[in-house]
């Protein structure tokens, strides 16, 4: 009663997705690195809803971004999706100084996860002169949980930030784990691989592997194991 309605999303599984529960009071809920970008305080772009968003990305007309980290568009995305290939959210400004241009990108439709990052990257676009901004109300998520497999324009699996890691268009987990060395997401053809050590490093990681952090790795690694024991 104290906070009111509004919008939230609801999704069920098996097992405790997290490891505990921590409420904290944070200034952002993601970071843009634009103190300037306020959704609560500005306009934001355009809703568009799952039934529309079909339509809305097959238009030759409109570009279509990806606002989520390279490593989530990695698992899957949507027919068409441009990929900036940021490595946190805070480098999609530069993206969109160097590859978009308002003049040029008329219409722009973005989606994330849950709609969250959307909020702030269709605000930061208006407040560069794009006039035509769009995003999928409610992320993917909401995408997966009402369009039917059969019509939908999705590709692959779905990044989530808990225990499962992945969820397919059904949003049951997937076969997908997290390097526990460097947070990348991981197949089971990428566990095969000789790159990949359990709690140390998979073949995205292992280039980087220095001996100090190797060192620290594998002593996390022997009490996580002792832990279990």
């Amino acid at each position: 009663p104290e906070i009111g309605p509004f919008p939230h999303q609801a999704s069920t599984t098996a097992g405790a997705p997290f490891d505990r529960m921590k409420v904290k009071l944070k200034r952002e809920i993601v970071t843009l690195g634009r103190p300037e970008v306020n959704p609560a305080k500005q306009a934001v772009g355009t809703y568009v809803d799952s039934q529309a968003w079909n339509q809305m990305i097959t238009d030759p007309d409109v570009v279509v971004i990806d606002a989520r980290n390279d490593f989530e568009v990695e698992l899957g995305t949507f027919e068409g999706a441009v990929n900036p290939q940021t490595e946190s959210f805070r480098d999609l400004p530069d993206y969109v100084a160097s590859h978009l241009d308002p003049a040029r990108h008329k219409k722009v439709a973005m989606f994330c996860t849950g709609g969250i990052r959307c909020e702030k990257a269709t605000a930061y676009l208006l407040g560069q002169g794009f006039e035509q901004v769009y995003h999928l109300q409610g992320g993917i998520l909401n995408y997966l949980r009402t369009v039917s497999e059969t019509e939908s324009l999705w590709q692959g699996d779905c990044f989530v930030f808990d225990d499962r890691v992945a969820v397919d268009h059904h949003l049951a987990p997937t076969d997908h784990e997290l390097c526990l060395g460097c947070g990348h997401p991981i197949s089971p053809a990428a566990k095969a691989a000789p790159e990949y050590e359990a709690g140390i490093s998979c073949p995205h990681c292992y280039t980087a592997l220095t001996p100090e952090k190797r060192s620290r790795l594998e002593t996390r690694q022997r009490q996580r194991e002792s832990f279990r024991l």
